[in-house]
């Protein structure tokens, strides 16, 4: 075990490594941050920011050395740097499951070859394979890049041979699946952590909501029959238990009306949707994140209210500042501001969670609060 006193480290300076950051220290960890990016929000508030890219040997080398265990807060860290880090400390999770989710196609073909179902998909490396996607799947379809697409970006609808054409080199011409579109009843997430020892815990399902590709609202409990809610958090267990995985990692998936279940993408991390864990949920999935990366065994995911958590974007910040006593005036919201210095439209910049007696409670809360604020 990695007892409080010791240093861990974290690739990514973001907001997800800003909240890692808070839950470690106040677990009586130092933390180093490694990030490029001198306005970091995890760097700002580290013991240490190494100020570095993720590939700089000279920077992971400082980083291992100082570090009994490193994370990682993005899937897009390079994998050959986790393998480098490897060398030095405990890295968790490892450079192959980080892999796995690095790659669109990768990770839907690991995800069928154990068995667990996914939206229809075909690959597609050159243009010319647009034309075999389009004999096997049935329009509207979704081209995606395999790679760096993150919150609505790196794809695009295609009805058409031709859109897709238009669209393949739109994206680059890089490698990317041809997906189809899946008439849904809504979606859902599960959030697990598995330890070293192979013992994993998982909190319950929530149910996202999303906005121009970008997660809006997550409600939790969400509101989806019992059998549908044990039947993903099997499957997500299947699929950490397949990876040897270690950390907090999360599923997400399409419910459509049929009742089936279709795993959407995993994400090898703490997750936006799992923010609610902070305010309404004995461990969070930062201090979950932290027991598992020093050998603890996992910490209690009970669920100490329903609630609903909306993200707020850059948008908000137009012209000036939002007017923060719209959610501080009410007593069960609780606000959570990332440090972000340029707040940008689609930038996600903060988040609230509001806590009630029931999921439509919650959720009245945050529209009440979305409406005060103007958005």
């Amino acid at each position: 075990m990695i007892l409080p006193g010791a240093t861990l480290g974290v690739l990514g300076g973001g907001q997800l490594g800003r909240m890692f950051t808070l839950a470690a220290h106040s677990m009586g960890y130092r933390v180093v941050v490694l990030d490029p990016d001198p306005h970091s929000p995890a760097g700002h508030i580290a013991s240490q920011h190494i100020q570095a890219g993720y590939a700089d040997h000279a920077a992971l080398q400082m980083l291992g050395d100082e570090c009994a265990a490193v994370t990682t807060e993005f899937e897009n860290v390079p994998a050959d740097s986790l393998e480098y880090l490897e060398q030095r400390c405990a890295v968790r999770p490892g450079a192959d499951a980080v892999r796995i989710a690095q790659d669109r196609i990768r990770e839907k073909q690991f995800i069928n070859d154990h068995g667990l179902p996914t939206t229809p998909f075909d690959d597609i490396f050159e243009a010319g394979d647009l034309e075999g996607g389009f004999a096997k799947l049935t329009p509207p379809l979704l081209l995606k890049t395999a790679s760096l697409g993150y919150d609505g970006k790196g794809q695009l609808q295609v009805d058409t041979l031709q859109q897709a054409t238009a669209a393949f080199e739109q994206l680059g011409n890089r490698p990317c699946v041809l997906e189809q579109v899946v008439d849904l009843a809504c979606e859902i997430s599960v959030i697990l952590a598995r330890g070293s020892n192979g013992a994993s815990v998982h909190y319950p399902p929530g149910e996202n909501t999303h906005r121009n590709g970008i997660l809006d609202t997550t409600v939790v409990p969400a509101r989806i029959d019992t059998a549908t809610s044990a039947r993903a958090v099997r499957m997500a267990t299947q699929l950490a238990d397949a990876m040897d995985y270690c950390g907090v990692l999360a599923v997400e998936y399409f419910v459509t009306h049929d009742g089936e279940l279709l795993i959407n993408e995993i994400a090898t991390r703490p997750h936006n949707s799992g923010h609610y864990t902070v305010d309404a949920c004995v461990t969070s999935q930062f201090a979950q994140q932290v027991r598992c990366m020093c050998g603890l065994p996992p910490g209690a995911t009970d669920l100490l209210s329903p609630v609903a958590m909306t993200n707020l974007l850059g948008d908000l910040w137009q012209p000036g500042s939002p007017a923060w006593q719209h959610i501080l005036d009410e007593p069960h919201a609780h606000l959570h501001l990332y440090g972000k210095h340029h707040a940008r439209p689609g930038r996600k910049m903060g988040h609230f969670n509001c806590l009630a007696e029931n999921p439509d409670s919650a959720i009245d809360m945050a529209a009440r609060i979305r409406q005060r604020l103007g958005f």
